[in-house]
């Protein structure tokens, strides 16, 4: 089992920038992958990024050129860097896991960007 804990939301202005962190515990040698997935009132839960065990990427279009996730899975801990943040990026931004096949979630952390 794997525990995840997000960290690094709050509020900002348009154009403005956060940093998010995942730390996990548990039995972590098993994780393979984490993303970050966020979710806004009244849509779906969507992915924004993720990254492998061997360090690869991938960002959703909304994201690219914004966003940059990084982190040591080795090391149980994964973070999001947002820049030029967006109102439209206002969501709760949720750790994902992949364990032996096996999906785990944080409890999420709100951000919110004003205008």
């Amino acid at each position: 089992q794997v525990q995840l804990v997000e960290s690094g939301g709050g509020v900002v202005q348009a154009g403005g920038s956060l940093r998010l962190s995942c730390a996990a515990s548990g039995h972590v040698s098993g994780i393979d992958t984490m993303r970050w997935y966020r979710q806004a009132p009244g849509n779906q839960r969507e992915v924004v990024a993720t990254i492998t065990k061997g360090g690869s990427t991938e960002y959703d279009d909304s994201v690219k050129g914004r966003f940059t996730i990084s982190g040591d899975i080795g090391e149980s801990r994964m973070y999001l860097q947002m820049n030029s943040l967006k109102p439209e990026d206002t969501a709760v931004y949720y750790c994902y896991a992949v364990w032996w096949g096996n999906p785990f979630w944080g409890r999420g952390t709100q951000v919110t960007v004003s205008p």
